[in-house]
């Protein structure tokens, strides 16, 4: 790119203003690739394809008088958003970008932004308002919406587009919230936010006229549209975006898209890195370049050193470095970024006494301390104003000291929509002891080191104990890892009064693979025992749950005050549970029933040059009953969940069985490999029935059966003729005593041993048929 155009023009103070000058300036050029099952380009998008479909949905949404109104937008991952985004602000309409919710799953929280915001328009793809409409009866907030569909208006409507009356104040769209606690909140994000929040991120990556992006982050989600959609548009720059439902089926397809682009950043939540590590395999690392990666963003929730470790150990024979790791720190209150390390900088870990740490204290553990803490830095601000405070003087702590977070400069937002009193709060607080502010009251804790930001968690989570402060994730961490039927990353930990006290309280998920045989008494023991010798805490009560009833956020955060308001109202999935004034309680029937599951029948195999090939290499699709693939789903849920896949009841939702929607998403993406489909298999196709009978059912309808047997001119004579037979006996079905496996998923070897005892009976079949 010519870097030119990389500087902005002064008059430049909208995001319009931004669009129209690009589309101008480099009209041609590629801003973003879509990736097709985060592997094949789909879609490419210039400055002027962008410009131009931008300017027809603002004229659609001019000539129904919607300038200033809020128009809510819906739509799956792809370039429909982004144009659909830029066309609201050509409008000067104000968008509310939120995730479309699947089928059969509650939509209390998109009630709660219709209501909040008062959005009058709906604006989303053809295919999916047939889905929303066929559910407006259940959606009462979503009827007196204007619907409209942008994918497929008239080019001709950019003609008719005005230019609006926008300035920097104007708002630009409301990103609400996930909300920890409950009811979401629409932050006023303004142009002037937007643009100066970007140039803090330019500086802060060190991004250049030859940066190039990737990322497979939701669009809708602050990180996804200000840092992958966003920042490539300020800086003139490509980026390559896929879904985040491909990353989550292969987990490789990110990274062999930095590779395959020479992207140089690329980054997401730590969870992303641990995936990376869990799921890629060492064959498919072979294939990796990260070399061109220099700015590895990591932010949206805890960064763990060990994540960090673990990922660069993992990917360094692929030439990733460890001074590409960035951890930074930001939230949708400061329109996304507050702070980061240098560019060239490799992470900074800091040490320290968990017991200081626990008074509020920064003390560096010693060299033979065996009680520390290590804290991953998250860098410094650039041009905001950082300062720590303390909660309850508002006083401004002294250094070294662990306070909230307070943030002040240009990114900081406008406050919270139709919520005054909120915005007062949390967006105009003042220092006591100075009069300095406002701030904005990020109700994270933290303590600046050297100038270097630590996080340590949040306000309101910390748990206060005999004037003790202690970390609820801390606690977490502790409880999960004292017993082994205990899911790592599924528990809480919270403080209810009791008496006049406050008393320690765990919520924690419990392993599919105990649910059937679990000692409630012998786990909660465990747990009081590492929680006593580790934190110095008595626990009052422990609430054991099913895989998948904790409360998250949409990002997967833990909600501890759901988790509190659960318990205190009685209403979590229990499956166990023992308080210090009550008896033990158990649930007297098992999570699942037993059933018998017949074995699946292998596909079927042709013998080529004497050896055994696979039916699906010559296109022969195999015939697939309701009963087989049902046989199927069944096995695959028994490795995947690890639970004996005869505990394992078809006529069960899977829901009952903890699948959440990274497993279901995995499921539909296995299923689709194994039945070769010729239609794609929706990613939650999981969610869309009762239960797995009825999917079966549903897939064995759906696939076209093809059992006519090939010319003998597609296959070599022998190949025909043992063809001919195994259509004579439909399938060759050979028992595996262990688990059903497939003959894809075996060696040559393998194949050949399995069906070894049958190879005398294919011999008489075909010498019969010869004759």
């Amino acid at each position: 790119m010519n870097k030119l155009y990389f500087e902005l023009p002064a008059d430049c103070s909208t995001l319009v203003d931004l669009l129209c000058w690009r589309s101008l300036q480099q009209n041609e050029r590629q801003v973003y690739i879509f990736l097709r099952d985060g592997e094949v380009e789909e879609f490419h998008l210039t400055y002027k394809q962008l410009d131009s479909q931008a300017r027809a949905i603002g004229a659609l949404l001019q000539s129904m008088g919607a300038h200033g109104e809020r128009a809510l937008l819906l739509y799956p991952p792809g370039f429909e958003f982004i144009t659909a985004f830029f066309g609201c602000l050509y409008a000067g309409v104000i968008a509310v970008p939120a995730y479309s919710p699947r089928r059969n799953q509650k939509v209390s929280r998109l009630q709660a932004i219709v209501a909040n915001s008062q959005a009058k328009f709906l604006l989303t793809t053809a295919s999916e308002l047939v889905n929303i409409e066929s559910r407006l009866p259940q959606n009462l907030e979503l009827i007196g919406l204007h619907r409209l569909a942008t994918d497929n208006l008239n080019s001709n409507l950019a003609l008719e587009w005005q230019q609006p009356n926008l300035s920097e104040s104007t708002i630009a769209f409301l990103q609400y919230t996930s909300g920890s606690t409950g009811t979401p909140k629409g932050v006023m994000v303004t142009h002037r936010n937007l643009l100066h929040n970007e140039q803090l991120v330019k500086i802060a990556f060190g991004h250049t006229e030859k940066s190039i992006i990737a990322g497979w982050l939701p669009l809708f989600h602050d990180m996804g549209l200000i840092g992958n959609v966003l920042q490539p548009l300020y800086l003139g720059v490509p980026c390559i975006l896929m879904s985040p439902v491909a990353f989550l089926q292969k987990p490789v397809r990110w990274l062999q898209a930095i590779s395959r682009y020479k992207a140089t950043t690329s980054g997401g939540p730590n969870f992303a890195y641990d995936l990376c590590v869990d799921k890629i395999t060492a064959s498919q690392r072979e294939s990796l370049d990260l070399s061109s990666w220099d700015v590895a963003f990591n932010g949206a929730e805890p960064i763990r050193a060990e994540t960090l470790k673990r990922f660069a150990a993992t990917f360094k024979p692929c030439g990733f470095r460890w001074e590409a790791f960035y951890p930074c720190y930001g939230m949708a209150e400061t329109t996304l970024f507050v702070s980061g390390s240098l560019k060239t900088a490799p992470p900074i870990f800091h040490q320290v006494n968990k017991a200081a740490l626990e008074q509020n204290q920064v003390l560096a553990s010693a060299a033979d301390d065996s009680d520390f803490q290590t804290i991953v830095g998250c860098g410094m601000t650039m041009f905001d104003k950082i300062v720590i405070v303390d909660p309850k003087s508002n006083a401004q702590c002294p250094s070294e000291q662990v306070g909230e977070i307070w943030v002040s400069g240009l990114s900081v937002a406008q406050g919270y929509w139709n919520r005054l009193e909120e915005t007062k709060q949390t967006f105009s607080a003042y220092l006591e002891d100075t009069g300095e502010g406002p701030f904005l009251r990020t109700g994270d804790l933290g303590f600046l080191h050297k100038g270097e930001l630590y996080v340590t968690g949040r306000l309101k989570d910390v748990i206060i104990i005999r004037g003790r402060n202690h970390y609820p994730q801390d606690i977490e961490l502790t409880v999960e890892q004292s017993h082994p039927a205990l899911h790592p990353g599924c528990g809480a930990a919270f403080a209810v009064e009791v008496e006049g006290k406050e008393r320690l309280v765990i919520v924690q998920e419990v392993e599919r693979s105990y649910l059937r045989s679990l000692d409630v008494h012998q786990v909660v023991k465990a747990i009081c025992k590492a929680v006593s010798q580790q934190h110095e805490l008595q626990v009052y009560a422990v609430l054991l749950l099913k895989i998948g009833s904790v409360p998250k956020t949409s990002s997967g955060k833990i909600q501890r005050h759901a988790c509190k308001a659960g318990y205190l109202a009685g209403s979590l999935d229990l499956v166990g549970s023992w308080s210090a004034n009550t008896l033990l309680t158990e649930e007297p029937d098992s999570l699942v029933s037993l059933t018998s599951q017949s074995e699946s029948n292998l596909p079927a195999v042709i013998l080529k040059n004497n050896k055994f090939a696979k039916v699906s290499d010559y296109g022969l699709v195999k015939d697939h009953t309701a009963e087989s693939i049902q046989n199927w789903i069944v096995n695959w849920l028994s490795k995947a969940l690890k639970i004996k896949s005869e505990s394992i009841e078809p006529s069960k939702s899977f829901a009952e069985y903890g699948v959440d929607s990274q497993i279901a998403i995995e499921l539909a993406q296995q299923l689709e490999a194994w039945l070769q489909s010729p239609k794609e298999i929706e990613p939650t196709i999981a969610w869309s029935f009762p239960d797995i009978a009825s999917l079966a059912d549903h897939l064995a309808n759906e696939l076209t059966i093809k059992t006519s047997i090939f010319a003998s001119q597609t296959l070599p004579n022998t190949e025909a003729k043992l063809t001919v037979a195994q259509h004579s006996i439909n399938k060759l079905q050979i028992s595996q005593p262990a688990s059903n496996l497939e003959v894809e998923q075996l060696s040559q070897e393998q194949i050949e041993l399995l069906i070894g005892k049958k190879l005398s009976e294919l011999e008489n079949l075909l010498e019969g048929n010869s004759r």
